[in-house]
């Protein structure tokens, strides 16, 4: 076998692979729901299936698809690269797909945009698989961690501390003097006391008056978000509960198949 022959061959078998391990999936409803259909190879006519005219989202695994409005890949066709699509109405493909094919090796003028990335398909709704509507028994919202939430504010300080035991020292003699030229005898001496005393008492507040001042002082408090981390949630099937965790609330029913796993 020549050199050019075993290339072409080695081409061959790898667009083959590539084409092999490409996988589309077609969803009845938006986000995904409803009945679906997968395929790995091209779809000439969707009325064959059951499937015209329905798609309204699709994830594309692998591979590059080129998804038509009319059977045999004709009139306006649309490229998907892979991602997941959750609603064909922006690019005017809603219900409207009636062909699919993995794309060629050639620039497509008409490229849907750029998708989100494929997601874990542990909950997602598999090609012709029946699902069941379990009844929801228990949910219990979860919140979040509490979380400290921190502010500053200005409080009003004395700034005088100091002075004011000057200013009673000072008060006190000064009303010692005083009390001290009143009376005579015992009285003298209670007199001169009770200067004193007055005296400190009126010497603290006059050097304390206008000596207040201002500072920022750092509060906090723990606080905890008003919306549910997540919700746990127990529905039963066949006679079974079973747990899961969802990010929204739950509806009456949890749909599942026919082992009990959930399904979107």
């Amino acid at each position: 076998m020549n050199r050019k022959l075993k290339i072409a061959l080695a081409a061959s078998a790898m667009v083959f692979g590539a084409q092999a391990m490409a996988q589309v999936t077609f969803y009845e409803g938006e986000g995904f729901r409803g009945r679906a259909f997968t395929t790995q190879t091209q779809v000439d006519n969707f009325a064959r299936i059951g499937f015209n005219d329905r798609a309204s989202s699709v994830v594309v695994d692998k591979g590059r698809w080129e998804v038509c409005e009319n059977a045999r890949f004709d009139g306006r066709c649309t490229l998907l690269r892979p991602g997941n699509y959750d609603s064909l109405r922006a690019m005017g493909m809603e219900n409207s797909i009636s062909s699919v094919r993995p794309a060629r090796n050639r620039r497509y003028e008409n490229e849907a945009p750029t998708p989100q990335p494929v997601a874990n398909y542990e909950y997602r709704r598999r090609a012709n698989e029946r699902v069941y509507a379990a009844p929801v028994t228990q949910v219990r919202a979860v919140m979040g961690a509490a979380t400290e939430r921190c502010w500053v504010e200005r409080q009003q300080v004395s700034q005088d501390s100091g002075r004011n035991v000057g200013g009673t020292i000072a008060g006190a003699l000064i009303g010692g003097i005083l009390g001290h030229q009143v009376g005579g005898g015992s009285g003298k001496d209670l007199a001169t006391v009770g200067g004193a005393v007055a005296g400190g008492v009126i010497g603290s507040n006059v050097a304390g008056n206008g000596q207040m001042g201002s500072r920022d002082v750092r509060r906090c408090e723990n606080t905890t978000s008003g919306t549910p981390a997540y919700w746990d949630v127990t529905y039963n099937f066949r006679g079974r509960d079973h747990n899961l965790q969802m990010s929204a609330a739950p509806g009456s029913t949890i749909s599942v198949n026919e082992r009990g796993e959930p399904r979107q």
